[in-house]
């Protein structure tokens, strides 16, 4: 095989692998619809096989709809559905899961068809391999975050368990593209520089902080009990997000200090990367250079939907919308970071001025 058909070849790979990418990212946002409509817990079961149908007749209808009314979400929250509304909520869960069998078989096909077709590479096969371990784990941590609102005294998921679903959804993302890229792209288009690369690895530990925090923003529904800017309810840390005890617990538990937590994390990783944007201004290739005016846009929009998100967080239509829109941009962002940090590598760095 001539070198012009390897690359062809790690091309298609990486195509298949970009797709997946993308499908990724449409399975964070039906996530995040789900979330924010209230969705999540109006399949009470699990059946990957007959649960790729929808019910098909009113009595089917009924018997969901009666499994639903057993939830302490119909008892105490939506006592008032009629089977209209649980059509509603019905329709994002179940599309949510569809399109998690989906990406399954465009991965299982894609892996099958490049394996017969001796189209991976050797050193190929094990990455495959934990891909879809990863995969299967992401799929089970979803179920177990399903159970976690399915009981008694529970009226929707549990804020750690629907973050830890998200986390490991971008987790398989940045996975799935890093693979990708490194098909894709060679070393004549990698940029050599310590002070770029270091910069990268800060900001990526603050914005997976600040993608944490934003799952918490979101399990918890943290944005309505303070829908002001730049004061939190009128001050910079009101006395309420310090009111649990031990202390620490209102780190994880208490919205208040959770919102406090998620805006001071972002205004860090704005300080960060308009630092570090300012400073890599004549590093790298051309590459680089459009990756990194690319990042800082996504810094900026998102930081302005952040804010308008939380403003608009008590009109219920807005803020699903606003809140999907932030979470994809911060997913781009991600990707975008991800990308950066493929591209850039320390050895042979260049001092900057």
């Amino acid at each position: 095989m001539n070198e012009l058909e390897k690359n062809r070849h790690d091309r298609q790979v990486s195509n298949w692998l970009l797709l997946g990418v993308v499908m990724i990212m449409v399975q964070v946002v039906l996530g995040g619809i789900t979330r924010l409509t209230e969705s999540g817990l109006s399949i009470t079961e699990w059946n990957p096989i007959t649960g790729a149908l929808p019910p098909l007749n009113e009595s089917s209808w009924q018997i969901e709809f009666e499994k639903y009314k057993g939830t302490d979400q119909f008892k105490y929250i939506h006592q008032q559905f009629s089977l209209s509304d649980f059509k509603f909520i019905f329709f994002w869960e179940w599309f949510h899961r569809l399109w998690a069998r989906m990406m399954g078989m465009v991965f299982l096909i894609g892996f099958v068809y490049f394996l017969i077709t001796r189209r991976f590479k050797k050193n190929a096969v094990i990455p495959m391999a934990i891909l879809f371990l990863l995969g299967a784990l992401q799929g089970a941590i979803g179920w177990i975050m399903v159970k976690s609102g399915l009981v008694p005294e529970k009226y929707f998921v549990g804020h750690i368990e629907l973050t830890t679903h998200l986390m490991a959804a971008l987790g398989l993302l940045c996975y799935t593209l890093w693979f990708a890229l490194s098909l894709r792209i060679d070393n004549q288009q990698k940029t050599y520089n310590s002070f770029a690369k270091n910069g990268l690895i800060s900001i990526l530990v603050v914005l997976l902080i600040q993608l944490m925090y934003g799952g918490f923003m979101a399990g918890m529904k943290a944005a309505v009990v303070a829908p002001t800017w730049p004061d939190i309810n009128g001050a910079v840390l009101p006395l309420q997000a310090t009111e649990l005890s031990p202390f620490l617990k209102n780190i994880f538990f208490n919205p208040l200090m959770v919102q406090f937590i998620h805006r001071s994390v972002a205004y860090l990783l704005l300080a960060l990367s308009l630092y570090w944007w300012i400073k890599s201004a004549s590093v790298g290739n051309e590459l680089f250079q459009k990756l990194r005016n690319l990042f800082f846009l996504l810094i900026l929009l998102q930081v302005a939907l952040g804010i308008v998100t939380v403003i608009n967080s008590t009109y219920a239509n807005r803020l699903v919308w606003l809140g999907v829109s932030h979470q994809f941009v911060a997913m781009l962002l991600l990707a975008n970071v991800t990308t950066l940090l493929f591209v850039v590598r320390k050895s042979g760095s260049l001092k900057l001025a």
